[in-house]
């Protein structure tokens, strides 16, 4: 695509329309290879059901970006993504393309504190038809979501950490009551829908609150805010204990709340038990803004044999058109998010689909094909 403006021609006619413009990042690796039929759903999706427009322009930002040019992403390209109505992602890095420092190239991470997205969303939600991990039956109907804060914790000051004279390293964990509320409240208000969808809902906050004072600041913040949503349930889990129940009992947890690097590490076990990290999307949402994008890497190793599972990416994007509807107050969005939803789902419920992730041969191409045919029987 380039830097070419691709623009829902339905859309641009039919003046009564919502109309949003997305700015998107298809970034290294398979980024490109998911996005691209990621918007071709999309604009499929937007002519069939109607009521809302989208315009999507394309931008360069990521490792390949910045081994050419020394910028990951450039000043242009941040105010592009600030003007957007919503930011779509594809992936960003590569192991070996790293800054002076080591770290990894990640503007991601810094969209996440520039535009303070500070809930990261993370839905794990299995599918019947797809193999997973556990046998239990109540594992082919997991629907969890967990919530990571993205603004501070362990991370918040990743920048400036030490390393002195090659004898100690130190960083800091810092973790405020704004940015705790404001976190709690989120969560509790999406259990409040999830409960008003029929949902047993209850928040559940993951903390080492018997260890470090952070984390018992943490939960006593929680607290606080449980007990102004009292129609909501609410309960604490110390993250070891979240690590093996995710693994023993997932179904038994609705939305889970932490910090961020616990959030890091939980939500890839939440990725493991929908078999795989191209099954699970993501969402970063702030007070303004909002990014979307599948929580899997770059794969350079995979990248350009048509191998890359686009699952995350259009799961990703369903998001957006949810968020877009509930935040702008158009149901078609929220509708056209659902049907996308329903046709990933469909697309696998007969069981035959299966992506190499889960040692079938199911790529790109195929499973884009599958779920373009679910969304057209539903048309």
């Amino acid at each position: 695509m380039g830097s070419a403006v691709v623009s829902n021609l339905l859309g641009e006619i039919m003046t009564n329309n919502a109309a949003f413009s997305i700015a998107v990042f298809p970034g290294d690796g398979i980024g490109p290879e998911v996005m691209e039929p990621c918007l071709g759903l999309l604009n499929e999706m937007t002519e069939q059901i109607g009521g809302f427009a989208l315009s999507f322009a394309s931008h360069e930002a990521g490792a390949e970006l910045y081994q050419r040019t020394g910028s990951a992403m450039p000043d242009e390209t941040w105010k592009a993504a600030e003007e957007a109505d919503a930011i779509l992602l594809g992936a960003i890095g590569h192991p070996e393309i790293r800054y002076p420092d080591g770290r990894e190239i990640a503007p991601q991470v810094d969209m996440r504190e520039q535009f303070e997205l500070f809930a990261g969303v993370r839905p794990v939600r299995t599918y019947p038809g797809m193999p997973v991990p556990l046998a239990d039956p109540r594992a082919q109907s997991l629907d969890i979501v967990l919530i990571r804060e993205q603004t501070e914790g362990l991370f918040a000051e990743r920048d400036k950490g030490v390393i002195e004279d090659n004898q100690l390293a130190r960083d800091s964990m810092t973790i405020t009551r704004a940015a705790s509320e404001r976190l709690f409240g989120y969560a509790f208000d999406l259990g409040r829908k999830r409960k008003s969808a029929g949902r047993p809902a209850r928040v559940t906050c993951v903390d080492k609150a018997n260890i470090l004072k952070s984390f018992f600041f943490f939960r006593s913040v929680f607290d606080e805010v449980a007990a102004q949503h009292t129609d909501i349930d609410a309960d604490h889990c110390h993250v070891d204990a979240m690590a093996l129940n995710l693994v023993r009992q997932p179904w038994s947890f609705d939305v889970i709340v932490t910090e961020n690097l616990f959030g890091d590490i939980l939500s890839d076990i939440g990725a493991g038990l929908m078999g795989g990290m191209g099954m699970a999307p993501s969402a970063d949402i702030g007070a303004k803004h909002a990014l979307f994008q599948p929580c899997h890497g770059t794969a350079p190793d995979i990248a350009g044999q048509g191998k890359a599972n686009p699952t995350a990416m259009f799961l990703s994007a369903a998001m957006m058109l949810d968020w877009l509807g509930d935040r702008h107050e158009v149901p078609a969005m929220q509708e056209a998010g659902r049907k996308l939803n329903d046709a990933v789902e469909g697309a696998f419920s007969a069981g035959d689909l299966r992506p190499y992730e889960f040692g079938g041969s199911a790529g790109t191409a195929a499973i884009t094909r599958r779920v373009r045919e679910k969304l057209g029987d539903a048309a």
